[in-house]
């Protein structure tokens, strides 16, 4: 099988089910940057340090996959994954336990210390970005309220992730000290 179809040479793709859509679509766009965090979390999976983290990753990343699969399918479109609450709530114990470890936080903190550290930050950006994407989809469209809520507390499991690798890197967080003019 080619991996080109020229299906999309005039700026169209289809969803799952068959319905053409413009590559411009808010959709696209969404299921366009919930692919981009996907292979952020690929590249955070890849740091050594995180090689005790490869199926939390992984699962993580299989969720996404989730995440794209509902909005790339037609509302009721059979055989499509579904995104369990039981996911978001994974997601906050795996954030209470890290935090469990963390001091507290007193301050906004500086993004960076260590490149991966600055990576987790990235992977949070991107996120949000897609969380945005979403709601904006949602606003517009009947997109599945567990898709915002999932990639919300993914945006909050990332932060913590980050600080929780500032710990075992032993990088200190560094406070944002706004001007005071």
């Amino acid at each position: 099988m080619k991996i080109y179809t020229k299906t999309g040479d005039k700026g169209e793709t289809s969803l799952y089910g068959g319905s053409r859509v413009s590559k411009a679509d808010l959709r696209i766009e969404a299921i366009g940057t919930v692919d981009e965090l996907n292979a952020q979390i690929g590249l955070l999976r890849d740091q050594s340090v995180n090689s005790s983290r490869q199926d939390k990753f992984q699962w993580i990343q299989d969720n996404l996959f989730v995440v794209g699969a509902i909005m790339a399918s037609e509302p009721g479109q059979k055989g499509v994954p579904e995104l369990s609450t039981d996911n978001t709530l994974w997601l906050e114990q795996e954030i209470d336990q890290m935090d469990s470890e963390l001091l507290q936080m007193r301050f906004f903190i500086l993004p960076g210390g260590h490149p991966v550290v600055s990576q987790a930050h990235v992977a949070r950006c991107v996120c949000r970005r897609a969380e945005r994407c979403v709601v904006r989809l949602s606003e517009n469209d009947s997109a599945d309220p567990k898709l915002i809520t999932f990639l919300n507390r993914l945006s909050d499991y990332l932060f913590v992730l980050a600080r929780y690798l500032g710990k075992e890197l032993e990088v200190e967080e560094i406070p944002w000290k706004p001007n005071k003019t």
